[in-house]
């Protein structure tokens, strides 16, 4: 295990986190907030101290860095930036106790969206950014970003596309192009053009400045984080509609962006999980609007709620319009379902992704095929290409960690007694980095009636879903810190 490269790579992220910092102190002492101001210069101070340290005592690693390396390097440099960042709630004393604040930063790092904050308007205007920002920078993620900003050397190991499969979301994962460094500047460059375009659309709307910059970062990172009380609820039509058209661009998978730029467009519309993305988006808001008949004013008022609500569960993003949670069970029903597929692979979304699967509905199937006619030698094929049995592989591994990970978290949030919808959807929407669920943690409700026992379990689910289980298992594993 290669320590110090790891340390030096914590403490590059580090380093980018307190610079990440400065906007939301320069916010806080603008509209003069001085608690959060004071709250986010010592933890400006603290991480970069830290970041310091870490480099001075790494110095003059080697750079052998592999597959090994690159798991836990990860799974630590998430854990890591959490327990920091959340410093500025702790010392601003808005999110006083230590649990509930690292539990919001990770949320907001996952991108998950869920929330202790009973009343988020009472935050100061820093804090609501900081929050928005986690969601941001969490979305692509902080080692692509790292990636994109840093010099690093493609050479000894290959470490970068080690870093980049571990924290990149879906079930395989390659290069736009060539080198590394390069793809990681592409992602980033569309996820900044994106991202600009949706808060000018904001601006149109006539949103204040603030709050469409938070906006616009949350539904970027599809993490959820509002600046509102009710939500998107007192929003105009129009802001609900601009955020679901974007809630739902960033459930795409990235390439698909790269390859429109390149103008291969037939080969975006040929894509699978493109495809069946478009089609459950448009079932689920058909099944959702027949069902919802007569429950609002006007059959355009339904269309609008089923769509956001649908653009919000499917990208993960964890943003309300209404409160879902009154709705008739079938409508319910759908939402929940929904929270387990998630977006598209490569995309900013969470959720157990499209593509994984269609990838399990074609294993199924030729199993199912395999028994029928033993001696045949069968393939799956995604978009008419063969994939690699060791991608089969992990995904029937993920799947079966994906299940043990849920029951076993069920029955420990189950011990703080709250009803069994209320568990369930807390546990997938944590999981899966929804943000709300049903009940008691529903759209208008919040996470801080838990205990701080459950929410370290919903802490832990976060961060596995996020980072796709198996950095996190790594880092909980014996052998991951013995050298052989």
């Amino acid at each position: 295990m290669n320590y110090k490269m790891m340390g030096r790579f914590i403490a590059q992220i580090l380093a980018i986190e307190a610079a990440a910092m400065l906007p939301a102190l320069l916010i806080s002492l603008g509209y003069r907030e001085g608690n959060a101001a004071r709250g986010f210069l010592w933890s400006i101070v603290i991480i970069a101290a830290v970041a310091a340290v870490l480099w001075l005592l790494c110095r003059g690693a080697k750079k052998g860095f592999y597959a090994k390396e690159g798991l836990t390097c990860t799974g630590l440099s998430w854990l890591v930036m959490s327990l920091l960042g959340c410093l500025p709630f702790v010392i601003s004393g808005e999110i006083p106790h230590y649990i509930d604040a690292l539990f919001e930063m990770v949320s907001g790092f996952t991108t998950t969206g869920s929330s202790v904050v009973p009343a988020v308007e009472d935050l100061s205007k820093g804090v609501l950014y900081w929050r928005s920002f986690s969601n941001w920078i969490g979305g692509m993620g902080i080692l692509v970003f790292l990636l994109a900003v840093v010099p690093v050397s493609e050479q000894k190991g290959g470490f970068t596309m080690h870093l980049l499969r571990a924290e990149s979301p879906g079930p395989n994962v390659g290069k736009l192009v060539p080198r590394m460094k390069q793809t990681a500047i592409i992602l980033y460059v569309i996820y900044i053009l994106l991202t600009v375009v949706d808060f000018i659309f904001l601006l149109f709307g006539k949103m204040p400045v603030f709050d469409a910059m938070c906006t616009a970062l949350s539904t970027a990172g599809t993490g959820g984080f509002g600046i509102k009380n009710d939500g998107f609820a007192s929003f105009s039509p129009y802001i609900q509609n601009v955020t679901t058209v974007f809630m739902l661009i960033f459930g795409v998978n990235f390439s698909c962006y790269y390859l429109l730029l390149l103008r291969q467009v037939k080969s975006v519309f040929r894509d699978e999980e493109l495809r069946t993305y478009i089609g459950m988006i448009i079932v689920a808001a058909l099944l959702i609007v027949l069902n919802l008949r007569g429950y609002y004013e006007t059959l355009g008022e339904t269309i609008r709620h089923a769509m956001f609500q649908v653009g919000t569960v499917m990208s993960t993003t964890g943003f309300a319009s209404t409160d879902f949670d009154k709705w008739p069970t079938f409508s319910k029903t759908v939402i929940l379902c929904l929270m387990f597929v998630g977006a598209c692979a490569g995309s900013t979304a969470g959720g157990f992704k499209i593509g994984r699967m269609l990838l399990v509905f074609k294993i199924l199937g030729r199993n199912i095929r395999q028994i029928l006619h033993p001696n045949r030698v069968l393939v799956v094929r995604n978009n008419d290409d063969v994939v690699d049995e060791k991608v089969l592989q992990n995904t029937n591994g993920y799947l079966a960690a994906y299940a043990i990970i849920l029951v076993v978290s069920l029955l420990l949030v189950s011990l703080d007694g709250f009803s069994v919808e209320t568990n369930v959807s807390a546990v997938i929407s944590c999981f899966n980095n929804i943000g709300p669920g049903f009940d008691v943690v529903g759209p208008m409700c919040n996470f801080a009636s838990y205990g701080w026992l459950s929410k370290i379990v919903l802490i832990f689910d976060m961060l596995a879903g996020r980072l796709e289980i198996f950095p996190i298992l790594v880092l909980l594993s014996g052998s991951t810190w013995k050298n052989k």
